[in-house]
């Protein structure tokens, strides 16, 4: 067996921008939308799906691309918006919600012409809003549901990590990992950053025993 040496975390390129975004049936009404500001159909978007599947990439493209700030549920409370007028506000809908400080801030969005992208694993009707005034300023906004990654999303996003890293992986390494991993873009990063670990510790290229082995220590069989 070859000696193990200790992996050090060196730093690795990862592609976050538009031409990286891998596109799939799962998320192409969403890219699409992304692709089509400023000439949105109204003032709100919010992208509502399950965890890993992509919803804070296609945020952050957006805010890059908008120059908007970024914000989430903790921080809302205390945003001051100042002369801004895009903002991307990530994962709402988990745990408590300032109303008024969201409504304020779609207000004054809508107000100054700009534009604001929310993000959520649930769609606004589950998040429980009380306030009348923002109910309806969320019914009018324009709502975009991101499926879990299908197969072949999964499988361009594994050869695109590990492309990211310089690592030649056989197809067959692929498909056995797509065929058993847990089904989320983020589940894909975490076995990506096992195997990668692995082999460096080990010396070794990139196998399915050592798939297997990356997909036993993440938990995912």
């Amino acid at each position: 067996m070859a000696p193990r040496q200790l992996p050090l975390e060196l730093p690795f390129s990862s592609a976050d921008a538009r031409d990286d975004l891998i596109v799939s049936t799962a998320n192409a009404q969403a890219v699409e939308l992304l692709d089509s500001w400023p000439d949105w159909p109204g003032n709100t978007v919010i992208l509502h799906g399950p965890v890993g599947t992509g919803k804070s990439h296609m945020a952050r493209i957006w805010a890059a691309q908008a120059g908007a700030g970024t914000l989430d549920a903790a921080t809302l409370a205390a945003f001051e918006p100042g002369d801004a007028n895009c903002f991307a506000i990530e994962d709402l809908g988990r745990g408590a919600l300032d109303e008024k400080a969201l409504f304020h801030l779609l207000n004054h969005v809508r107000a100054h012409g700009g534009h604001c992208l929310i993000t959520s694993r649930e769609p606004p009707n589950d998040w429980g809003v009380a306030l009348p005034d923002l109910a309806s300023r969320l019914r009018a906004a324009n709502l975009v549901e991101i499926s879990a990654p299908d197969d072949n999303l999964l499988r361009q996003v594994i050869v695109k990590l590990f492309s990211d890293r310089q690592l030649a992986v056989d197809p067959g390494v692929v498909d056995y990992l797509v065929t058993r991993m847990e089904r989320s873009l983020g589940a894909a990063g975490v076995l990506v950053d096992e195997i990668d670990r692995e082999a460096l510790a080990r010396r070794t290229r990139v196998t399915r025993p050592l798939a297997s082995l990356a997909l036993q220590k993440t938990g995912m069989i």
